[in-house]
Parts: structure tokens; C-alpha cells; sequence
């Protein structure tokens, strides 16, 4: 019986060769992964948009500049008006997938609001929209040199500027994003 490949709290890397503009030089932590599929977001792609521009769109004021001023990420193709909230620590929010004993992923407008009102958690990345793959789907692009992995870190994820992520991700497994041919190929 083949064991089951469990990316969970893992980072999908973009390869220089990967084409597709939903995901080119992206950074994607795995939230959840299993048989039936793999879902996570997006980390290093902020909007156009602040975190005070979502929460005045949904009736809520933010309790300080610095949380009104904080970025919003584009989390992935996939139900892009949906927000989607990667935080640690855990807490006890409404519809929270525990990816770790420390980070989570909530869904719900508590968390929202608790952030705004500046009691949310100490890190989080406010996400609108999630990166999806079928089952047998990611396997495939991983097959195919789409990604490369490397194990989830919350440093990463949570205090390294946005458009260091992508670089640093490949440098925290030793590879230099850099060198990589922008082609794809098989040996």
C-alpha cells in the first residue's frame, strides 16, 4: 500500500517555468491536503486593496492606522471574494482549520472583527479567494516540476516582507530561485 503524500503545513514554491499567472513566482502554504484535494493560499501576493478597504466594505472600522494599513493577498483563483484568514496563534474563532498546533485558518467575521477591533491574533494574513487542487491534481504538478516544496515556517510566513517569500522559500530548502532555468524539463 503506497503511503499518502500529506503537504499540509508545507510551501509550494513556484518553479521559474511555471507559465500560469495565477501562480508565477508565487509562495503557497499548504493549508490542507489529502486525498480528496489540497487547499492554501497565496502568501506572497498583496492587492491593491488595505485591510481598511475590506473592513469598511463590510461595515467594520479598524481600531488603529496600523491595522487599517495592513495588506490584503490576493489567496489564490478560487472563490476571490471569499476572505479567508491564516493566523497564529490557534484561538478560538468560529470555523477554524487547525494547520498546526499554533497556526490556523479561519473563515468567519468574528476573527474579522476581532482584528479590527485590535484583539485578533498576533500575526495574519488576510487573504480573499484560496488556491485549490483536485485530487491526484497536485501530485501531478509536482510530477511535472511545476513546485517545489519546502516545510511550512511561520517566520516566513508572518514577518518576511511579501516580496522576499518567494526567494527566501527556495533559499530555506538551499536553492538559489535565481539559477533555475525558466523552462521545464524532465531527465
Amino acid at each position: 500500500m503506497a503511503e499518502t503524500l500529506d503537504l499540509s503545513h508545507h510551501l509550494l514554491i513556484a518553479m521559474p517555468a511555471l507559465a500560469d499567472d495565477n501562480f508565477r513566482q508565487t509562495v503557497s502554504y499548504v493549508c490542507e491536503h489529502g486525498e480528496h484535494g489540497a487547499l492554501g493560499l497565496i502568501v506572497n501576493r498583496p492587492l491593491e486593496i488595505t485591510l481598511g478597504d475590506l473592513l469598511e466594505q463590510v461595515g467594520l472600522k479598524p481600531a488603529t492606522d496600523a491595522i487599517a494599513g495592513q495588506p490584503v493577498y490576493g489567496g489564490g483563483p478560487v472563490q476571490q471574494n471569499a476572505c479567508l484568514i491564516l493566523h497564529r496563534p490557534l484561538g478560538r474563532w468560529d470555523s477554524t482549520l487547525p494547520v498546526t498546533d499554533q497556526i490556523g485558518l479561519t473563515g468567519s467575521m468574528d476573527l474579522l472583527a476581532s482584528i479590527a477591533r485590535g484583539v485578533g491574533p498576533d500575526d495574519f494574513l488576510v487573504c480573499l479567494g484560496y488556491a485549490g487542487w483536485g485530487a491526484g491534481q497536485l501530485e501531478q504538478e509536482l510530477a511535472d516540476n511545476a513546485w517545489l516544496t519546502a516545510p511550512g515556517r511561520a517566520d516566513l510566513l508572518f514577518e518576511l516582507p511579501a516580496d522576499q517569500r518567494w526567494r527566501a522559500a527556495a533559499a530555506s530548502i538551499g536553492v538559489d530561485i535565481a539559477l533555475l532555468p525558466n523552462r521545464a524539463g524532465h531527465a
